[in-house]
């Protein structure tokens, strides 16, 4: 079975984080196993549960939330990423979520060793 990986670096509200999001439908509803979504660069932003895209505008996270939910899609997020852009994650065990942490549930803290897994498991790896 064919297996995908897919990295976004795009931000919410970038045009191409809308492609990737259809890109990532589209392979599972074909049947390709996805195996994970990992968040890297500004990609890292869509973890922010105080970012607030208008109403608007297209709601990323809400499709991702989706994703999640309907097809059990890892979603990985870089750490070192995530807080280079004022995401905070106060457990230094990684094991819950603090009062203080601002990344939004459905996403799985990570490290790029995490990407380097994906990429080893996958036959196909796409970045956005």
């Amino acid at each position: 079975m064919k297996k995908l990986a897919v990295v976004v670096t795009t931000p919410p509200y970038s045009n191409l984080t809308i492609t990737a999001i259809d890109y990532v439908e589209t392979a599972l509803s074909q049947g390709i196993d996805v195996i994970g979504v990992f968040f890297y660069q500004d990609g890292a932003i869509h973890a922010n549960d105080n970012v607030n895209v208008a109403s608007d505008e297209y709601q990323a996270i809400k499709h991702w939330q989706k994703l999640h939910n309907d097809y059990d899609l890892p979603l990985h997020l870089c750490i070192t990423a995530a807080e280079k852009r004022g995401i905070v994650w106060d457990d230094l065990t990684n094991t819950e979520k603090t009062e203080q942490s601002n990344i939004n549930d459905i996403f799985t803290v990570s490290g790029l060793g995490e990407l380097v897994e994906l990429s080893t498991h996958a036959t196909r790896l796409v970045q956005f």
